[in-house]
């Protein structure tokens, strides 16, 4: 059993907690069979939680199991991951060659800032999501060894993100050898409270109160302590003195042996006076009876909550030698542990400072964090000693609270970063810097906190160019927020007192922060309908950037999008998304490389829309960014969608949300859930898809410009394929009535009106069809890409009657064989086979309905297939033996499980690049070897079919661009 240094004390014999250690002991068995679970041990001070959870980690319950054990303390609770520190210490990953262990190879290396005191060593995340993700990595090398437990002492003084990564943890480890003990303070009020409370209602823990002793165990505690029997009416009384609470008892049966007092009717007598307050006396007295250079390192030792010679000694003022001999007496008269640094208990330690009055105590703690700071100790360290003074009224202090503060935010941690500043407010109430760098920090955690002092900020700043910093930030949150027309109406001002103060002719960093603003505003009127069209407007009235900066790639690429949902020009927006493109590797932006892909898809530059969205996938994995890799792949499966890659488009969208089954935000995202919705219809399983899209509780969802559409038109096609014609024409016309709102007008977006008018002429509504096929022809030429204008053509054809029709379908066909659109392509090649039908031309309907059969197959579109094959029977033809994919026979995560390990990625490699467990990777590829016929892996290039795939390569351009030049980092 491997256990952390200072770990609990040796084994002890229990009093009265049988029931309690068999109840741990079952859930240890639990997790030794690969049933994560969550123990939560409440009770007020000194009812015996520690000592239980001494028992049970050492004793027989956990043999065999790794078991690491740590303590919150009070003046470490402020630091980010300190309960991360204080449970995985024991491992030996503090130091400066952690980074070379076994356990921090791959992912897990990323856990590194959350390890260390100082994390300025090591490349600091931008976001707490990659840390939570290395800390998993972490203990799952653990947990591949043998179970693990994880205990955690005094819960409530545990911050933020050490509780978040437990939550993190028991998301993804339900069939892990895993079991977490909690044991908290049921009086004392946590530092995370919400975050604590979440964890404990989403996770259904086992509850252990623990209860005052029964008279039998007290019986046995006097029996034990006074070495033979007592009388009845003295065990009563110090029952009833001690509240049955274990260690108030304790030390009144020390006190009354202290005193020579006897277990019979006089020491009852002695034992009601000595009264309940008998913890807090019982260590004055101690303290008194020795002289006070113990009792001075007793205070010092209180402050600082370590054992340091030369810093006890230079706080209590006394030479080291005589640290060493107070740290002896101490643990002779039993206040501090004889195996550990640290006091019997905390409410000791209280104790020991009781004594103090407030400012003496308030001067300790500040002499404690000057100490630290002369010893070359974390930022971290000394704030935990500054946030428990009363009044900061040290200049220093300030610049101490801000470090503490970077380098929270450096580990991932900002609450605890934030936690800091307000304190640094309390000093520099007018700071307005301080409330940006607060309001970063919140944004996402806590957008309305962020939006409040951003606010603030706002009004307190009198420089026009920090009012612009100021409302670039309030922009930004205003997206996590969704309040949107509240973040562009701040830029909208922000932007013209810009520019009115910098002139026609700015400074290179004056022209940087406009364009900085100015994109920040088209990223976030570009989230809602009710503005999108106002910045569609300003975009088309901008000069195009060159790209030479982040802010100008930014703005670029913002432009470019706009244009593409104006559907102005399809070769325009191609120029400036490969310019965006163009930039070096280390400044592109997940907004840029989101927006150039959009505009790509639509103007059917597929592969280079590919190369962006792998770029955004690698920018995922990269930094542990699950929520951008999910919204890559997501964006990827609508796009395989697109060109009619339907098992592509399935297996993105399933892997996606699998990815979000273990996401707290899972619940509320849309993208994934709409883009399985999509091929599952085309894959035949519509009922499926409607269920999927009833799974979206996202409040709000008809305010926003892009996610709504598609969900509205994914509403659609399932409603078509389950043959509410009705219905699905409800949500094409809603779509239409939508889109026309937000100033959407781009065919290949969302092509509505050639789909609403396929549809009516479905229901023999010719002239409503004819009305809605020419309007989706109009803006299909405007925008001028083959598979727009394929479309509306097969809209129009579909639309009329007779030879007029089948020559509009003919040119359908054609056009769509020139795009990347292959599913279109096999569904205009089904409908010019049905109309050839309909006119009595059977040779023609089969040859047609035989080439949308063959697309179908190789597009995997089961709907138009299946539609097809029918058609062609009737038309007298003769069916082709389908051949099935072995890949037809995968789900969707087992195919990308599946092409990964075929390229010689490991299990472990495969977990990290997906956000999954091992375990389910391993599950996975044995479900794929079952299916496929095959034993291992080394099998399975023999058996797959070899598949046109996008993958990271650069399109032809980039590399031209590189050759003369115009790429050097990326290059490099």
């Amino acid at each position: 059993m491997r256990n952390q240094s200072g770990a609990p004390d040796p084994p002890t014999t229990l009093v009265g907690r049988d029931d309690e250690l068999r109840t741990l002991a079952r859930r240890a068995e639990d997790a030794r069979g690969g049933r994560a679970g969550l123990v939560l041990l409440n009770g007020p001070a000194g009812m015996g939680k520690t000592s239980l959870l001494r028992a049970f980690t050492t004793g027989d319950a956990c043999h065999g199991m790794t078991v690491l054990y740590g303590t919150c303390a009070e003046h470490t609770a402020g630091a980010g991951y300190s309960g991360v520190r204080e449970l995985l210490g024991g491992l030996g990953l503090d130091d400066g060659e952690a980074r070379h262990s076994p356990l921090l190879e791959g992912l897990a290396a990323r856990a590194l800032p959350a390890l260390t005191a100082d994390p300025g060593d090591h490349d600091a995340p931008a976001t707490a999501y990659p840390v939570l993700h290395g800390l998993y990595w972490l203990a799952a090398r653990l947990m591949a060894e043998r179970p693990l437990v994880l205990v955690l002492d005094d819960v409530h003084w545990c911050d933020e993100r050490s509780l978040a990564w437990l939550d993190f943890l028991l998301r993804r480890a339900e069939d892990l050898p895993l079991l977490i003990v909690l044991a908290q303070r049921s009086e004392a009020e946590p530092i995370a409270p919400a975050v604590l409370a979440d964890l404990v209602a989403q996770r259904r823990p086992t509850v252990l109160g623990l209860n005052p002793l029964g008279p039998d165990a007290v019986r046995e505690l006097v029996r034990r302590a006074f070495r033979g029997p007592a009388t009845p009416s003295f065990v009563e009384r110090v029952a009833a003195v001690s509240g049955g609470n274990p260690l108030t008892l304790a030390r009144l049966l020390d006190e009354l042996r202290a005193e020579g007092v006897a277990p019979d009717d006089t020491g009852e007598r002695r034992a009601a006076e000595v009264g309940s307050h008998v913890l807090a006396h019982s260590v004055r007295s101690l303290l008194e009876r020795r002289p006070p250079w113990v009792r001075d390192v007793a205070r010092a030792l209180a402050v600082l909550g370590e054992v340091c010679t030369e810093l006890l000694a230079a706080l209590a003022d006394v030479p080291a030698t005589t640290v060493d001999e107070a740290l002896l007496v101490l643990r002779r008269a039993g206040i501090l542990a004889l195996d550990r640094g640290d006091f019997v208990h905390d409410v000791v330690r209280r104790a020991v400072l009781d004594g103090l009055a407030r400012p003496a105590l308030a001067e300790l703690r500040t002499r404690a964090a000057l100490l630290l700071s002369d010893a070359g100790r974390p930022a971290e360290e000394l704030a935990g000693q500054l946030m428990l003074l009363p009044v900061l009224d040290q200049h220093w202090m300030a610049g101490v609270l801000r470090d503490a503060a970077a380098q929270a935010e450096s580990r991932g941690a900002p609450e605890a970063g934030v936690r800091c500043l307000y304190r640094v407010l309390e000093m520099e109430p007018d700071n307005v810097a301080v409330r940006i760098q607060m309001a970063r920090a919140l944004a996402e955690i806590n957008p309305p906190e962020a939006i409040r002092l951003l606010t603030e900020a706002r009004s307190r700043a009198t420089d026009v160019r920090t009012r612009a910093q100021v409302a670039v930030q309030y922009g930004l949150t205003c997206l996590a927020a969704q309040e949107s027309p509240s973040g562009m109406r701040l830029l909208e001002e922000a932007l013209a007192e810009l520019e009115a103060a910098i002139g026609p002719e700015p400074g290179p960093l004056d022209r940087e922060l406009r364009t900085q603003v100015e994109s920040v505003l088209l990223i976030v009127g570009a989230d809602e309908k009710s503005t999108l069209g106002t910045v569609i407007d300003r975009a088309a009235r901008l000069t195009v950037p060159p790209g030479d900066t982040p802010a100008e790639r930014q703005l670029l690429a913002m432009t470019t999008a706009l244009t593409a949902m104006a559907g102005r020009d399809a070769g325009s927006a191609v120029d400036q998304a490969r310019r965006a493109l163009r930039a070096p590797a280390v400044e592109r932006e997940p907004w840029s490389l989101l927006s150039t892909s959009f505009a790509l898809s639509l103007a059917d530059e597929i592969t280079d829309a590919q190369y962006a969205l792998d770029l955004l996938l690698q920018y995922g994995q990269d930094n542990a960014a699950v929520w951008t890799y999910v919204l890559a792949l997501s964006t990827r499966a609508l796009v395989h969608h697109g060109v009619g890659a339907y098992p592509d488009a399935l297996a993105d969208a399933r892997t996606a949300m699998e990815i979000i089954g273990g996401e707290r935000w899972g619940d509320r995202s849309v993208l994934p859930r709409v883009a399985l919705a999509r091929a599952l219809v085309d894959h035949g399983e519509p009922d499926r898809a409607e269920r999927v899209l009833d799974g979206i509780t996202r409040d709000g969802l008809e305010r926003f410009a892009i996610e709504y559409h598609w969900y509205l038109v994914a509403r659609a096609h399932a409603r078509w394929a389950r043959r509410d014609h009705e219905g699905a024409l409800a949500f094409f016309l809603a779509c239409g009535r939508s889109l026309e709102e937000a100033r959407i007008s781009n065919p290949a977006f969302v092509p509505w009106a050639a789909e609403a008018a396929v549809l009516l002429a479905v229901l023999g509504r010719h002239g409503q069809a004819r009305e809605f096929a020419a309007s989706g022809l109009e803006s299909a030429e405007r925008w001028g890409t083959a598979s727009s204008l394929g479309v509306a053509r097969m809209a129009q054809g579909f639309a009329l009657p007779g030879s007029a029709g089948i020559e509009h379908l003919t040119e359908a066909v054609a056009l769509l064989a020139d795009s990347p659109a292959r599913g279109m392509e096999a569904r205009a090649e089904l409908l010019l086979g049905t109309a050839h039908l309909q006119a009595d031309d059977q040779r023609a309907a089969r040859e047609h309905l035989r080439a949308a059969g063959d697309l179908a197959q190789r597009c995997g579109a089961v709907a138009i297939g299946d539609a097809a094959r029918k058609l062609l029977v009737s038309a007298g033809g003769r069916l082709r033996r389908k051949t099935a994919s072995p890949l037809d026979m995968l789900t969707g995560m087992e195919r990308t499980v599946v092409d990964l390990a075929r390229n010689g990625a490991s299990n472990r490699a495969i977990a990290e690049s997906l956000f999954v467990t091992v375990r389910t990777i391993e599950t996975h590829l044995t479900s794929a070897y079952r299916k496929l016929g095959v034993t291992g892996r080394t099998e399975l290039s023999a058996v797959l079919e070899t598949r046109v795939t996008f993958g990271a390569r650069p399109p032809a351009w980039v590399s031209q661009a590189r050759g003369r030049g115009g790429d050097e980092q990326d290059a490099r």
